[in-house]
């Protein structure tokens, strides 16, 4: 199983679309306060439509207070600063993804708590500032549970 940390989530929309997302691949969800809308925001439902039932989401107090509740994973940061390609490492079954907030990404005493070869960046053209963040944990799940063969997925027919 893999992990997602969305830090400090601002947009309930997003939030929504990492549920419907970690529901679908098997992720576990886990929310770092504080959160820019309340868990029961229309929104974040809306967008999460009816997975939430199938998704394992915790919300935690703080960074170490949800590392610790997950037994202390490999962290991988996802940043516009780093210069890791994500698909460059090899993921494995336990890994914690981390993304910041929509307007500010990760705090950088965070991001420098993390080793540098496990600051990943998602490639984009030089003009551009960023992607959306629900955007974002799709590629880097999708990544790294197709590294792990998809575990759990149902099979395709041929």
């Amino acid at each position: 199983m893999l992990h997602v940390i969305l830090y400090r989530p601002e947009i309930p929309a997003n939030t929504g679309n990492a549920i419907r997302l970690c529901a679908n691949s098997g992720a576990a969800l886990h929310l770092v306060r504080p959160l820019g809308f309340e868990m029961d925001d229309a929104r974040l439902r809306r967008a999460g439509l009816d997975y939430h039932e199938y998704a394992s989401v915790a919300v935690h107090d703080g960074l170490d207070g949800c590392l610790a509740a997950i037994g202390t994973p490999r962290v991988f940061a996802f940043s516009t600063r780093s210069r890791v390609r994500y698909s460059d490492v090899r993921f494995q079954s336990g890994d914690a993804l981390l993304f910041g907030c929509e307007t500010a990404g990760l705090p950088r005493d965070v991001f420098e708590a993390i080793p540098p070869s496990r600051r990943l960046c998602l490639p984009m053209r030089p003009d551009s500032r960023s992607l959306n963040l629900s955007n974002s944990v799709a590629i880097a799940v999708y990544e790294a549970w197709r590294q792990l063969d998809f575990g759990g997925a149902v099979t395709i027919p041929a």
